[in-house]
């Protein structure tokens, strides 16, 4: 069912149901005014009755009954017995003589003053009156055909005022509703509208300070990381397949030219070393796509355990020599010496935590002309902090904003081999880690990486 179906069903329903008990409660309240009046009108009756038969101090009923046989008569189907305090029958207008009164109800009269009965087609009230010396019990009975018939009329008048609001509720609530779900409506259809081909600069218009203005300023939001999504990805496609088909074609045309005629020995030589050389290069960058890959992971797919930083950077420098097969130099140094183990543990993934640092200590043995790095460990109240020093090229300031790009390398780094990933993946794993990156540097002055990590 459509919001505005329901809005309009809720809205109906709950007026349908707050106009229902309004009207219960006026024909109930209005049973009550009418049942009042009539016992306040009934007992007038009865006293008058035996005012009328008490005449001094003597019962006398000949006067009651010339009044009867006239206009005395005051209520719709009236009937009137009056006993004296024995309980004797000294007055009825009623034919049938034989009609006898409970002795119970005469007790409960004489004891009580009073006694009010409603049956289904009348109404009967008895008093227990007294004048000087003489009482009498009087006991009138009547149907309030007046009173019925104005309840018959209002219940009517109820049943057709309220079905009569309902229709109208029913189409006001349509027409309220259908206006409230416009916004959304507009919103639908131009989220409707929307497609990968033209998300990029598409926005959603809703004005007002609403809800639905809210929901549309937040989709633009979501919209625009979803571009920014889709271009970070196409931009890695297209650098990732560039990267793939240098090293790839290199390979194909040197063993092509090689093939189409005999070489001697060192020519073969020469040229599988170079293929060697660009199937190592294909090996790093499919590496390097796969830590990317890894490092995109959320922070609930990666597993976290307690990992010694300190033990960790102790690693790297055979690890280092493993992959640059060089006589690379890496110098560890403590600024202060922790008290305890908890000040250099971090809760981490080791393996992430390792790439990071091997990539940072690569690029800082590559761009050195020593291959010298230096790392120095620190901490204070709430973070581990690992700087990462080279000796080198240094970064323009122009390109440190962009070196956390994948495949982005600065101008002066296209002479040293590398594919511009390295830094985008650090940057990804220390965001995991809730950490944060930093970078220093001047041309020619070498470059400073600071790494800061929650620690226990």
């Amino acid at each position: 069912m459509k919001i505005k179906y329901k809005i309009a069903l809720y809205y109906t329903t709950s007026a349908a149901l707050v106009l229902m008990a309004f009207a219960a409660l006026v024909y109930y309240f209005s049973s009550q005014q009418r049942q009042a009046e009539y016992q306040e009108r009934m007992e007038y009756r009865a006293h008058s009755i035996a005012n009328v038969i008490i005449e001094g101090q003597k019962v006398k009923v000949d006067l009651l009954r010339r009044l009867d046989r006239t206009t005395f008569q005051d209520l719709y189907k009236e009937s009137i017995l009056v006993y004296n305090p024995n309980y004797d029958l000294i007055y009825s207008n009623l034919k049938d003589t034989a009609i006898i009164t409970p002795r119970a109800k005469l007790d409960y009269i004489k004891k009580n003053k009073r006694f009010f009965y409603e049956k289904a087609n009348a109404e009967e009230i008895g008093i227990y009156h007294t004048s000087g010396k003489v009482s009498v019990i009087v006991l009138v009975s009547s149907f309030d055909k007046y009173g019925y018939q104005y309840l018959q009329n209002l219940k009517k008048i109820l049943l057709v005022g309220l079905l009569a609001v309902v229709a109208f509720l029913v189409i006001i609530g349509y027409l309220f509703a259908r206006k409230m779900v416009q916004p959304i409506d507009r919103l639908v259809r131009q989220v409707n509208s929307i497609n990968a081909n033209n998300l990029q600069g598409t926005r959603v218009t809703e004005k007002g300070r609403d809800e639905i203005a809210q929901l549309a300023a937040n989709f633009n939001t979501m919209l625009q990381r979803l571009s920014d999504s889709f271009d970070l990805q196409k931009s890695f496609v297209s650098n990732a397949s560039h990267e793939l088909r240098t090293p790839l074609a290199a390979m194909i045309s040197q063993l092509q030219v090689t093939l189409s005629k005999q070489r001697s020995a060192d020519e073969y030589e020469d040229v599988l070393s170079s293929v060697l050389e660009d199937a190592e290069n294909l090996s790093d960058l499919s590496n390097g796509l796969l830590q990317l890959a890894q490092s995109e992971m959320s922070q609930q797919e990666v597993v976290f355990r307690q990992v010694r930083i300190d033990e960790l950077l102790l690693e790297m420098p055979n690890l280092i020599k493993l992959k640059q097969k060089n006589n690379s130099k890496i110098d560890i140094e403590f600024l202060k010496v922790p008290e305890n183990d908890e000040e250099v543990t971090c809760m981490g993934n080791e393996s992430l935590l390792k790439v990071l640092f091997l990539n940072l200590l690569d690029n800082a043995c590559k761009f050195s002309p020593d291959n010298t790095a230096q790392v120095c460990i620190d901490f204070h109240s709430k973070n581990i902090i690992v700087q990462v020093k080279d000796n080198g090229i240094g970064i323009s300031p122009a390109d440190q904003a962009m070196i956390f790009e994948p495949f982005f390398r600065g101008e002066n780094a296209q002479q040293v081999r590398g594919h511009g990933l390295g830094l985008s993946i650090c940057k990804r794993i220390v965001t995991i880690h809730k950490g944060h990156i930093s970078v220093s540097s001047r041309e020619g002055h070498g470059t400073v990486f600071t790494v800061e990590v929650p620690h226990l």
